[in-house]
């Protein structure tokens, strides 16, 4: 028997939030029956304007699913609370519950989240914590699985949880089949950031350090101290210190810090490049204090990062007529 999976939907959706996990069950073949209900199977508007037609009406629906996944979107952070009561009546007659997104704030609204461990979007983990204190919203996962619940990241991380629910169900070759199919990794490191060291900072507004950021992306390899900064911005070290961390958010040293090991992370996945080779390309000096940098912040080392993560050249096929 197919597994059962429902995505529930309603004005104000994100359309990737849908069809990214749609996709991947979708391809799966005759292993999942996918079903999309709104109340009243009424269609309904995504954020991007998108109308999408539902399959069923939320209210006439009966059975157990397998899996009930919540988008995300406008409409999960400012929800009906016609919905929000129906998730809470009948939520939890699904075997696993997940949201992608915001759609963790749903879920939380619906009482079905107290006291876990949850993550969302990066740029709503802070207002999602002060809504519902209760929980314990860590931004940086892709995503996070507590007993039956599982949580999500921003927009792209429905697929990457989608993917997980697949291997759990029907095993890791066919999780990665699927995964080479729509051209994306199985599996990003558990404790990766959800947004680069760029992302997770402000644009600075000054002509100068904005110059200076553009730089450290370029050139991760080069002095990047505060004084060689500074001198770049035309400011003393002090004073380009106390600038940069005001308009971007954090200080000098740690964004350079994020911005080589973003540097890193693209060499490793990207290029053939050696793993000394790269430390010194990307301003490390050495292949120790890149390791120590990785296990820190992605709790894997660069050669097990590459491994993982940098995709395999296809062999060729010898026997293959020309």
């Amino acid at each position: 028997m197919p597994r059962t999976v429902l995505i529930v939907l309603f004005d104000g959706v994100q359309s990737l939030d849908v069809t990214g996990p749609l996709e991947v069950f979708a391809n799966a073949g005759a292993a999942y029956d996918v079903t999309t209900a709104s109340l009243g199977g009424r269609p309904v508007t995504t954020s991007s304007r998108l109308t999408i037609t539902p399959a069923a009406d939320l209210r006439e629906l009966t059975g157990n699913w397998d899996l009930l996944l919540v988008p995300g979107g406008q409409g999960a952070r400012h929800a009906d609370p016609v919905l929000v009561r129906w998730l809470a009546g009948h939520a939890r007659e699904a075997e696993r519950i997940a949201s992608v997104c915001t759609g963790t704030f749903l879920l939380a609204a619906a009482g079905l989240l107290h006291g876990r461990r949850v993550t969302t979007h990066w740029a709503y983990s802070a207002e999602l914590a002060a809504r519902y204190p209760d929980l314990m919203v860590d931004p940086d996962p892709i995503f996070i699985k507590s007993g039956n619940v599982a949580t999500s990241a921003g927009v792209t991380a429905g697929i990457d949880l989608a993917l997980a629910l697949v291997e759990d169900d029907l095993g890791r070759d066919v999780a990665l089949a699927l995964a080479r199919h729509l051209v994306v990794f199985l599996r990003r490191p558990g404790s990766q950031s959800q947004f680069s060291a760029q992302l997770s900072a402000q644009v600075a507004g000054r002509a100068p350090l904005r110059e200076v950021q553009q730089w450290i992306a370029e050139h991760p390899a080069a002095d990047l101290s505060v004084d060689a900064l500074a001198g770049m911005a035309s400011l003393s070290p002090r004073q380009f210190a106390r600038a940069f961390a005001a308009e971007i958010g954090m200080p000098p040293g740690r964004y350079v810090d994020r911005a080589r090991l973003e540097a890193a992370r693209r060499c490793l996945e990207d290029t053939a490049s050696g793993v000394e080779e790269t430390a010194r390309a990307c301003g490390y000096g050495t292949s120790e204090a890149m390791r120590r940098a990785f296990v820190r912040t992605l709790g894997v080392s660069p050669a097990e990062y590459r491994r993982r993560f940098r995709p395999k050249e296809p062999h060729a096929d010898r026997h293959r007529p020309l």
